[in-house]
């Protein structure tokens, strides 16, 4: 044999991308740094995270709401205010049925 290989080309066989990197490479720390924050998604189907890990990922997200978000949980109307136009008839009906349960709760409550 004349040392050739009967398989792919010279190029295949080259030392760059089948080299082993060297120790010092290895416990290199900017290597560790390279991540963008926040690149992890929370809706990644391939994401390999348990159950238990999304269900307190989910909990933490939902105790740091913001003001906006809790305002207008308590308003519904609030939100088209806002933007300066008139709050939609379903807007409108939440904010009665929700004022007249916190009547009802007042009431409740005293009596």
């Amino acid at each position: 044999m004349s040392g050739q290989s009967s398989v792919g080309n010279s190029g295949v066989y080259e030392a760059g991308d089948q080299r082993n990197p060297k120790q010092s490479e290895l416990h290199d720390a900017t290597r560790f740094e390279e991540g963008k924050e926040h690149s992890h998604q929370a809706n990644d189907s391939k994401d390999q995270r348990s159950i238990a890990n999304r269900l307190a990922a989910e909990e933490r997200k939902s105790d740091e709401e913001d003001p906006q978000t809790k305002a207008l949980k308590e308003d519904p109307t609030l939100a088209a205010k806002m933007h300066g136009n008139e709050p939609s008839k379903g807007a409108k009906i939440d904010a009665e049925i929700q004022q007249e349960e916190e009547e009802y709760l007042k009431r409740k409550g005293k009596a």
